[in-house]
């Protein structure tokens, strides 16, 4: 029984080997080159994928570098902006304190001025209640004869009438 089992039979192994070549024909054929197709076409794929991702990389690099340098130029505009308005604002602040400024010496000038005048129109006015006041006490006395108790009284009044013309 061991001899069947061990032995070669020469049909069998002719059959065994064209049903080898036979299927390594068919497999060849129908599954190794449709696989070969297929991951061929897989591999194609993957490498447009990456091309696609590499091509959509570097153009998002190139955006935000262009927003990059857009946001700097914008930073830089803004405040040149910002430098150009504080200096406006400090040249119309200080023509304000300027004008301000020659407004408080003209007004300055006009006080002194009308306080001058109406020093003046005040010593006038005095001056001319004292010529008054005069040509009455001359007039009085003329109009009797003064002793020293008059003369005296006269004075007073005067005095009296020049401190009331204040």
């Amino acid at each position: 029984m061991f001899q069947s089992l061990v032995t070669l039979a020469p049909w069998t192994t002719i059959f065994q080997i064209c049903n080898l070549l036979l299927q390594l024909f068919l497999f060849k054929k129908f599954l190794y080159k449709p696989v070969m197709n297929i991951l061929a076409k897989r591999q194609a794929a993957a490498d447009a994928q990456i091309r696609d991702a590499k091509q959509s990389r570097e153009e998002a690099e190139a955006i935000k570098a262009e927003y990059q340098e857009n946001m700097a130029q914008a930073k830089a505009q803004a405040s040149q902006i910002l430098a150009n308005a504080q200096q406006t604002a400090n040249a119309r602040s200080e023509e304000i304190v300027r004008a301000a400024q020659a407004q408080a010496v003209e007004i300055k000038n006009k006080a002194e001025a009308d306080i001058a005048q109406e020093r003046k129109q005040a010593v006038n006015q005095i001056k001319d209640e004292i010529g008054d006041m005069a040509l009455e006490i001359a007039a009085k006395v003329v109009e009797r004869e003064i002793n020293s108790a008059d003369h005296q009284a006269l004075i007073n009044e005067f005095i009296e009438n020049v401190g009331e013309a204040r």
